[in-house]
């Protein structure tokens, strides 16, 4: 971002198009629920919430989840099971300081902030984990458990749609994979960020913990937030659902680590946590990305681009550049002659995550990626695909 700034690129301007960027649009897109239009701050929300979250807000994250994906099952969470972070990387960072001295398996290509967030803390050793290009980045089950019994993991962490392929875990693999982290005791850390933006398939929401057991015994955490499955980036508010034993030790980590989330925000999401608006989310959601996506997709390829699979989560485009012009085969070069166009991409490299740079040489079948993202407007990504298409037909 600061190189596109040197080239003139500002918040609001008009003239760019950010595909590189990281959150989906936030205005009014067709069928959405009523938008949270104002925060109230009373005497109560004027202090300071505990660490691990305003109780009501907890909660209703609880609740949210027991409804959509608990029905049929006897152990339900409660607000005991919900920790609440000031955004996700604060959520990352109290699970990270809560880890014991174990190997924590990490997947590539994954979300370019785990790298800053595995370097920081040292109690654990990050092992990496590429998943095979030739199937389009899509996580393999058996590669998982094979990973797990060959590197004696005790953990992984994993972006579920990932980011940046969009692909997805979901159905009878999820199951699988949860099935492997109770049987090998390997703690399974699954990023749910996107679980709103799935594509292709009549869910209009999934994640881990429909295949949970007992809430209080089984080793996986789960972390979402506002941030993309509510499109309210700015609220800065996410959750960790766990056993309670775990929960307990990520707020005393937030105690020293980030002091909690704001009191007021915190009451104002409650509503946004509600079943059946959280539902027409979702749905409003899918019904406007999947449009952005089969566009954007749909250029990308006319254009040269290489998709190894569409994405099916997520609102990323993980692109090869393999066929376009020589000049343009790298995914920074790229990236510095698109900002003359005033488009911002991602380079694929970013997504080779290294923490503590232990290893030397860089994955160089991420340097022939891009990622280029639809999360915002389609004005906006029109414009940004129709200069790609002006760079390109300099070379024509």
């Amino acid at each position: 971002m600061s190189k596109a700034q040197a080239h003139g690129f500002y918040y609001g301007n008009e003239e760019w198009s950010n595909l590189g960027q990281g959150a989906p649009e936030t205005g009014h897109i067709d069928k959405n629920p009523d938008r949270l239009a104002g925060i109230s701050l009373d005497y109560l929300s004027s202090e300071y919430s505990p660490v691990a979250g305003d109780m009501g807000l907890r909660q209703a994250v609880a609740n949210l989840y027991n409804q959509r994906f608990r029905q049929d099952k006897s152990s339900q969470y409660t607000y005991e099971n919900v920790a609440i972070s000031p955004g996700g990387r604060a959520a990352l960072c109290r699970i990270a300081a809560t880890l014991g001295n174990i190997n924590l398996g990490h997947f590539l290509p994954d979300y370019t902030a785990y790298e800053e967030l595995l370097s920081v803390f040292s109690g654990f050793i990050s092992i990496p984990i590429p998943y095979d290009e030739a199937s389009g980045f899509k996580p393999d089950i058996r590669q998982m458990e094979k990973a797990i019994v060959d590197l004696g993991l005790g953990g992984i962490l994993l972006s579920n749609p990932n980011n940046p392929s969009g692909q997805v875990i979901i159905g009878e693999q999820l199951k699988q994979l949860t099935t492997l982290a109770k049987q090998h005791r390997c703690t399974m850390i699954f990023d749910e960020f996107y679980s709103h933006y799935i594509y292709d398939t009549e869910q209009k929401a999934f994640s881990a913990a429909e295949f949970i057991e007992d809430v209080n015994k089984d080793n996986i955490l789960i972390v979402d937030g506002l941030t993309k499955n509510w499109r309210y980036p700015g609220l800065r508010i996410s959750w960790t659902l766990g056993p309670k034993s775990i929960i307990d030790k990520i707020a005393s980590a937030g105690s020293f680590l980030d002091g909690g989330a704001v009191h007021a925000i915190q009451k104002a999401a409650i509503p946004l946590l509600d079943p059946l608006h959280a539902q027409k989310e979702a749905i409003s959601i899918q019904h406007t990305f999947v449009k952005k996506r089969d566009y954007m997709v749909t250029r990308l390829r006319e254009m040269g681009f290489v998709l190894p699979m569409i994405p099916q989560g997520s609102f990323y485009c993980f692109a090869s550049l393999e066929n376009l012009p020589e000049a343009l085969q790298d995914g920074m070069a790229f990236f510095k002659a698109l900002l003359k166009y005033k488009v911002i991409c991602v380079p694929g490299e970013f997504f080779d995550v290294n923490p503590g740079q232990r290893r030397r040489s860089i994955n160089k079948r991420l340097k022939k990626y891009v990622r280029l993202s639809f999360g915002p407007s389609l004005a906006e990504i029109t414009r940004g695909l129709d200069h790609i298409q002006e760079l390109l037909d300099q070379f024509a």
